[in-house]
């Protein structure tokens, strides 16, 4: 298999791995993949950032009894014996899913979308090396996406972000990270441009982040972008 063909199928499998359409055994093999691999993550990141905008546009359609029903008897299984509310929920995720994924496959036939592509990735990890961040720029919607990779955050404190725009007097709060797992920020556009060559930092603070507008507790790791 060509390079190429690697890239399209890693494209393809970390846009399903994000829809949640992999089986557990491919779930597990990937996410395997995806602790080492940085540009599988860049991967993923794209696509969450291009499908979390197509969820605003999908509306909620609530299905009649009768056609409900018949779902039910078709798949073998009485109304009575599953929960309808969860069962129309699995179902119009599924279907949901599978749209989308047939929409950013196949894009161009609906229309033009934005590069959502990550063109900016830092590594930010402590001294200690028992935290490890990997953050990443979509330039075209001005978005920082965060992957806490290793450590967590000490109970009853948060993790916030903070930009140091080059020249400037002080750090400015871009918001709060999760707890686990990957954070997306929208940076402001009036600060946007200083994403790039500034300097990026994660600060330890009181739940709700810091009461003062600059950090507060410690400084776990900071880093600057570089090309991916």
């Amino acid at each position: 298999m060509s390079e190429s063909e690697d890239e399209h199928d890693d494209d393809a499998l970390a846009a399903e791995y994000v829809l949640h359409l992999l089986d557990d055994d491919e779930r597990r093999a990937f996410e395997a993949r995806l602790a080492m691999d940085r540009e599988l993550q860049v991967l993923v990141w794209s696509w969450e950032a291009r499908l979390s905008s197509l969820s605003d546009t999908v509306e909620a359609v609530e299905p009649s009894k009768t056609l409900r029903n018949r779902v039910l008897q078709s798949v073998g299984e009485p109304p009575a014996r599953r929960p309808a509310q969860a069962f129309w929920a699995w179902l119009a995720g599924g279907a949901v899913a599978a749209g989308l994924l047939l929409f950013v496959l196949f894009g161009e036939t609906f229309g033009p979308e934005a590069n959502l592509t990550v063109a900016f990735q830092a590594e930010l990890a402590s001294e200690d090396g028992s935290q490890v961040m990997v953050a990443g720029v979509i330039p075209a919607t001005h978005e920082i996406v965060i992957e806490r990779v290793s450590g967590t955050v000490p109970e009853g404190r948060v993790h916030e972000l903070w930009l140091i725009a080059e020249g400037a007097d002080a750090p400015v709060s871009l918001g709060l990270l999760e707890n686990q797992g990957i954070t997306r920020i929208r940076v402001p556009d009036d600060i946007a441009p200083g994403v790039r060559t500034g300097t990026i930092a994660v600060s330890e603070e009181p739940p709700g982040g810091s009461p003062s507008g600059a950090p507060t507790g410690p400084i776990v790791a900071a880093a600057q972008f570089n090309d991916v």
